[in-house]
């Protein structure tokens, strides 16, 4: 299979491109580039200019803030098949609200803003997608704001575990930490000590156990109870 075919293949494997018809996706290509990172490189940093936004095809993506003291605020964790800065289009002045680093040796397609602006122009199903990438973007940031300001540390740590757990999971689980402890910490806006210091105390009820990047949920029924 030549590379151009893979990239069709791997494009339109995400809404963002499935609603794109041949033409309009060899419009988008034109303005398309493979991207590669170390870990530790950036793909951008805050208050660039947004001339293009990216789709992660392998490893890991951080995009996060730093505070006016320096402190480093962790927004979100990308994964292969997510996009990331793909709103910033429709400013009039688009700017990256955050920085872009790799967490691991990561791959991405970066597409230039302009040539997919003309393709949405001629394909109303996909600006209908792009549009509910967007809502369920504000709306997980919403979930964000509201564990931030009504959640304690523990159940914002137990919220991120059950949300790893697989649709089709019983009671009893086993997940894998999609990122090191530390950067899960800052996702959650908890220290590392603490952190390290909740999971223990899950392990001691008998909810979890941790081995490594490896965490059994004995009782997930259980997690999810203690919201109650």
């Amino acid at each position: 299979m030549n590379q151009s075919v893979t990239f069709d293949r791997e494009l339109r494997g995400h809404a963002l491109f499935a609603g794109l018809n041949d033409e309009q996706l060899a419009k988008v290509k034109t303005g398309l580039r493979l991207q590669q990172a170390a870990p530790g490189e950036h793909f951008f940093s805050h208050g660039q200019p947004a001339e293009e936004f990216y789709l992660l095809r392998s490893g890991q993506v951080k995009l996060y803030r730093l505070s006016p003291t320096g402190n480093e605020k962790i927004i979100e964790i990308i994964r292969p098949g997510q996009a990331f800065a793909e709103a910033l289009m429709f400013m009039e002045v688009p700017l990256y609200p955050v920085s872009a680093q790799a967490l691991t040796a990561a791959e991405v397609y970066a597409i230039n803003n302009k040539p997919f602006l003309d393709a949405l122009r001629g394909s109303v199903d996909t600006c209908f997608r792009l549009m509910g990438d967007i809502s369920v973007r504000l709306h997980q940031l919403l979930n964000e704001i509201d564990a931030l300001t009504l959640q304690n540390a523990t159940l914002r740590l137990i919220n991120y575990l059950l949300d790893q757990v697989p649709p089709d999971a019983e009671n009893s689980t086993e997940i894998e930490l999609p990122a090191p402890k530390n950067i899960i910490a800052s996702r959650l806006s908890i220290q590392p000590e603490t952190l390290s210091r909740i999971l223990h105390g899950l392990g001691d009820q008998g909810l979890i156990s941790v081995k490594g990047i490896n965490v059994h949920l004995h009782d997930i029924e259980g997690l999810r109870a203690c919201y109650e």
